[in-house]
């Protein structure tokens, strides 16, 4: 799982435009507004927990696992 406070506003417009087919501005106006990504989260907040996991998502920072591909030359 993956916190949704750690996506990038592109990864969150994505998630929320295509996975639960919200109709946002283009990602473009998005990402050079203040309010672009606190936009696109309020979207994702209307969804339910179930909804969210099945998306690989949580709001909770605390059960969220680091899905970051490890570098093969770190030990």
């Amino acid at each position: 799982m993956r916190c949704i406070y750690e996506l990038t506003t592109e990864e969150a417009y994505h998630i929320a435009s295509r996975r639960f087919g919200h109709v946002l501005p283009p990602l473009e106006a998005i990402e050079n507004e203040d309010w672009g990504r606190d936009y696109v989260l309020q979207c994702l907040q209307g969804h339910s927990t179930e909804e969210l996991a099945s998306a690989g998502l949580t709001w909770d920072t605390d059960s969220a696992v680091d899905e970051t591909p490890k570098n093969a030359t770190d030990s």
